[in-house]
């Protein structure tokens, strides 16, 4: 599978172009989440600011904690104008007990630049929602990939860590550096018209199988295309 390290870095988000084994590897994958992504109470919904609620509660915290927050959020402020002309008391408030309590201050700084600067719509594309507050490139990402279908990769720590062992992008020589080469092999590997699955996909193995410690290699669904076998790193 090292080829594949070297061959994505000269291809752009073009499936014809990318090496027969990242195809599977991707197919694998987007195969295993069709059937086995879990089922979170903000997945599916058509709506940009429920996504934006979501990625927002996850940064730095399990997902089985946001499973219950967010719903009870989400019916308390349920529009970006509802979140942006609460009192800031009031926000911290339905925050309570979920930790990180900056990106409720975030969350509700970028909803009233939402509201007050661009007409109440979330923007579209990764560049802007980063100039939003509390906002970097994974949020960006899973953002606009998930809400708006840009091609876009989003990687969190489980996605990473998944292409770090599939792609044998080994630890050492600088993190920074390793992660820029990561974030150039994701754009690669991007599906045109399935981002928003494909990040979520990668994020879900990483959870539940691609684990960091003990990972389950004999039922991961992309095992063949490991470039690291059994999961090792």
């Amino acid at each position: 599978m090292r080829i594949l390290a070297g061959a994505y870095a000269s291809q752009k988000q073009n499936a014809c172009r990318l090496p027969p084994r990242a195809r599977s590897f991707r197919r694998r994958l987007l195969a295993w989440y069709a059937r086995h992504g879990r089922r979170l109470p903000w997945r599916g919904l058509n709506d940009p600011y429920a996504v934006l609620v979501s990625e927002v509660m996850l940064q730095q915290t399990q997902v089985r904690r946001v499973t219950g927050f967010f719903p009870r959020f989400l019916a308390r402020y349920p529009t970006l104008e509802d979140l942006a002309a609460a009192p800031p008391d009031a926000v911290r408030e339905a925050w309570d007990g979920l930790g990180y309590y900056a990106r409720a201050r975030n969350l509700h700084a970028a909803a009233r630049e939402v509201v007050d600067r661009l007409g109440g719509a979330l923007p579209a594309r990764p560049a802007d929602l980063r100039r939003l507050p509390g906002i970097g490139r994974y949020t960006a990402g899973a953002v606009a990939s998930i809400a708006f279908g840009a091609n876009v990769p989003a990687l969190d720590t489980n996605a990473t860590r998944v292409l770090g062992r599939v792609l044998g992008i080994r630890r050492g020589g600088g993190a920074a550096r390793r992660q820029a080469r990561l974030w150039r092999l994701a754009e690669a590997l991007v599906p045109r018209g399935r981002a928003g699955d494909w990040n979520q996909a990668l994020m879900d193995l990483g959870a539940t199988i691609c684990v960091a410690r003990a990972p389950r290699c004999p039922v991961c669904p992309v095992r063949q295309s490991c470039a690291l076998g059994f999961g090792r790193s």
